[in-house]
């Protein structure tokens, strides 16, 4: 049986299941935390036996764990990278914080005339 936390509830053993802490009930009483949180009621017995089952399952699909989480970190580095030689490949000719007060254009123009004389002599 669900139930939130601030509610009132009756004696027992009650699991948060965000957290996994168990919170025991001696008498009723008000479960601690917002009515985000939420609690299983369950018998500690029931817990016990549980716990074995839950390590059986994490045992078996921890190598799928790991290949998933392998496989996602390689393919965000594949992307990181992809995107980082795309960005450097990207160019804009507008510069806001340069400034060619004295004309791009004519430093070019001379450039251009000068290596031509030096071609030609």
């Amino acid at each position: 049986m669900l139930t939130k936390g601030g509610y009132k509830v009756q004696a027992g053993t009650y699991w948060n299941m965000a957290n996994g802490e168990r919170v025991d009930m001696d008498q009723e009483g008000v479960l601690p935390g917002s009515g985000n949180e939420m609690y299983i009621k369950a018998p500690v017995a029931a817990a016990l036996a549980a716990g074995p089952v839950i390590g059986l399952i994490f045992a078996v699909f921890l190598p799928f764990i790991g290949i998933a989480m392998t496989l996602g970190l390689v393919g965000r580095k594949l992307a990181e990278g992809a995107a980082s030689a795309a960005a450097g490949s990207v160019s804009f000719g507008w510069r806001p914080i340069e400034a060619y007060l004295a004309g791009r254009k004519r430093r070019n123009e001379a450039r251009e005339k000068k290596s031509d004389k030096a071609g030609k002599s």
